[in-house]
């Protein structure tokens, strides 16, 4: 019952918050409605009057949602895994590969710099070395979800939207890897031994795992579809599949020092790409699934707006860290994207825009904090606070930033029908 009540109030107000944008005329990404409907909804707004289903009373109530946000984040990279067509890889593979890390290292690394240098300025008690390498492996990771949304909403197609997808996409493999090397360190300069299986098989072993998992269901799928002869079966079929991934990819198997474990992402992206190149139904499917994860997409971005920690602003040091980390991390995203893709022959639209739209950060950096609770101490405390912080202002300001991003680059011409939508609502 009360799973349900915060279900439908989540949905509810994230869409009723986009009316609210339109009759005022902001002209925001949906997302950014359906993040700010969450803070409205959740435990520091009307949540604090305590009456279920005006809003979430505590965090808890908001993490008891978790099943669904993972759901959610299963069907946005099995989305993306869409954008993996060998036709589009034939054109933008390379580009997309040398982009996706050269900006992803160059972000860790000026974050690095940055935060480093802090701690050398204010001390260990302020700012521990563990934490400020922490906090530069962390700054490699882009959000999908929003991105995706925003892509989606205004229909954006050109040179710099073909590279996006497949760069988020990227962000993930390449951001476990150097997080997994940074983390490892963190915790030998902690007082740990460095463990050469923490740091850098397992995750390798990961990634690999995560692929072949998800080549092999992407192959079944294929097949099992062949059995149906309906659409509406074939697109049930393909959203079992997808949430039998998701619950797949949660196993973890230990095997001594070794541990072989899977990235939910990772395994619903490589699922939809072998899907989108081995299934003659593919494209249909993709577009009816489109339709029917629209309120699943909405509820979760509600959720992740109910989740965002506001009792961060108490801390003088955490907001001057966040602020450091949220500009060098933009900065290095920016001119990390801008000279590879310079390198790569890029058109100027892509090397002035692209970086711009890689901003947005949540899920998998917050997934990093959580491995990251295992340093302890004011260590794990001072991550956690300084990412929240730095997702909070991502998520609100991100998503307006892509699309400002892509409509400067000429690939958002849906904003004059909206105009004309709104002109004909407002004639009747």
């Amino acid at each position: 019952m009360e799973t349900l009540l915060a279900t439908s109030t989540a949905l509810l107000a994230g869409l009723l918050m986009t009316r609210v944008f339109k009759l005022i005329h902001l002209h925001f990404p949906d997302v950014t409605a359906f993040l700010l409907a969450g803070l409205l909804v959740g435990p520091y707004c009307l949540g604090r009057l305590g009456i279920p289903g005006l809003g979430f009373v505590s965090m808890e109530a908001v993490d008891s949602l978790g099943v669904l946000s993972n759901t959610a984040l299963g069907f946005i990279a099995f989305a993306i895994g869409n954008e993996f067509r060998l036709s589009q890889l034939k054109a933008t593979g390379k580009q997309a590969t040398a982009i996706g890390i050269i900006q992803a290292v160059t972000a860790t690394a000026l974050v690095d710099l940055a935060l480093v240098g802090l701690h050398f300025c204010f001390g260990e008690d302020t700012l521990p070395l563990s934490a400020a390498i922490t906090l530069g492996a962390i700054a490699a990771a882009t959000a999908p979800a929003a991105t995706l949304m925003v892509v989606r909403q205004y229909k954006a197609k050109g040179e710099v939207t073909d590279l996006l997808l497949p760069i988020v996409a990227l962000d993930d493999a390449v951001g476990l890897i150097i997080f997994a090397v940074s983390f490892g360190i963190a915790q030998a300069l902690k007082g740990g031994e460095l463990n050469i299986y923490a740091i850098i098989v397992n995750p390798i072993l990961e990634i690999i795992c995560s692929l072949i998992l998800g080549a092999v269901l992407g192959a079944l799928l294929t097949e099992l579809e062949k059995l149906f002869f309906s659409n509406s079966n074939r697109l049930s079929l393909s959203i079992g599949f997808v949430v039998l991934t998701i619950a797949l990819a949660s196993i973890k198997i230990p095997l001594g020092e070794i541990e072989i474990s899977f990235s939910s992402l990772l395994v619903c992206m490589m699922l939809g790409t072998v899907f989108c190149n081995m299934s003659e139904y593919s494209a249909d499917i993709m577009n009816r699934a489109d339709k029917w994860t629209a309120p699943l997409f909405a509820t979760f971005f509600v959720i992740s707006g109910a989740g965002l920690e506001l009792s961060v602003f108490r801390y003088p040091a955490v907001l001057l860290i966040g602020l450091v980390y949220i500009v060098t991390r933009c900065l290095g995203k920016y001119f990390g994207a801008s000279f590879s893709s310079a390198i790569m022959g890029c058109s100027e639209n892509v090397r002035k825009y692209l970086g711009i739209t890689l901003f947005p950060q949540a899920g998998v950096a917050l997934g990093m904090v959580v491995m990251a609770q295992s340093l302890g101490g004011k260590e794990a405390s001072l991550i956690r606070n300084v990412v929240l912080f730095s997702v909070l202002v991502y998520e609100i300001a991100g998503p307006m930033m892509t699309k400002m991003a892509l409509n400067a680059a000429g690939e958002i011409d849906s904003i004059p029908a909206q105009k004309k939508t709104r002109e004909r609502f407002a004639h009747q």
